[in-house]
């Protein structure tokens, strides 16, 4: 059986969605129908992303500016009238032994993993609310349960997000607003590469597998949809195969 998604006339707002699996949900969204705006702060990579589909813009956005990410939700909203769907994947995951990290990276993983979605959830969810609809998705981690070594900031930053969102989608769904989230286990984006190089890629590839960003977007284009009727949910991938042609 083969999932087919038609999101013709939604907006969705997709924040990192310049690589990895940002990027594969905007190509997929797009051919969906969707009108989609991807929103990084890699002005490369988005140079690369423009072009690919006439129904993606692109901008350039820091999530931890707490003011230019309501400058940009406001002018989307503007632009589109409203947004249907915000994925909130920007995300940093330097490794460091915490004990040698720098007070202002710690500062700066919370300010972009964990502010910068609640900063985006502020911005939309006025809209959302006076709509009755809108689904909104973040990212979590493994390691959030589990931990590894070096990255301490990433998981403490993942594992609050889980009780961010579980709690301001129960706040919100007798608005008829959904918010989740994704667990999408190992993939193989540029973020990933950066973050496990070696011994870690090899751990990695040996036992739960290294997926590729399509893997995630099925489940993303299922929560975005009408038909995913949960929020304040977790969906994991935490053992898994690659997707088969």
């Amino acid at each position: 059986m083969k999932a087919h998604f038609d999101a013709t006339g939604d907006v969705i707002v997709i924040t990192g969605g310049a690589n990895g699996i940002g990027r594969a949900l905007a190509l997929a969204a797009a051919g969906a129908g969707a009108s989609v705006v991807v929103c990084d702060f890699d002005p490369v990579a988005l140079g690369s992303l423009r072009g690919e589909d006439a129904r993606i813009e692109t901008e350039t956005l820091d999530v931890s500016d707490r003011e230019q990410v309501f400058r940009s939700i406001a002018a989307i909203e503007r632009r589109h009238g409203r947004i249907d769907g915000l994925v909130c994947g920007a995300a940093i995951q330097p490794r460091n032994n915490i004990h040698e990290m720098a007070p202002e990276e710690w500062l700066h993983v919370q300010a972009v993993n964990l502010n910068g979605v609640v900063w985006c959830y502020m911005a939309a969810i006025g809209g959302m609310i006076a709509r009755k609809r809108g689904s909104i998705l973040a990212f979590s981690s493994g390691l959030a349960h589990q931990g590894w070594p070096k990255a301490s900031a990433y998981a403490a930053s993942k594992a609050a997000l889980i009780a961010f969102i579980k709690s301001a989608g129960k706040e919100v769904a007798e608005h008829g607003v959904r918010v989740n989230l994704v667990a999408p286990g190992v993939i193989d984006t540029p973020q990933y590469r950066r973050a496990n190089e070696g011994a870690d890629h090899a751990s990695w590839k040996g036992t739960t597998g290294v997926g590729s960003p399509e893997d995630v977007v099925g489940p993303l284009m299922f929560l975005l949809s009408d038909d995913a009727t949960m929020t304040a949910s977790l969906i994991s991938r935490d053992y898994a195969f690659a997707r088969r042609g």
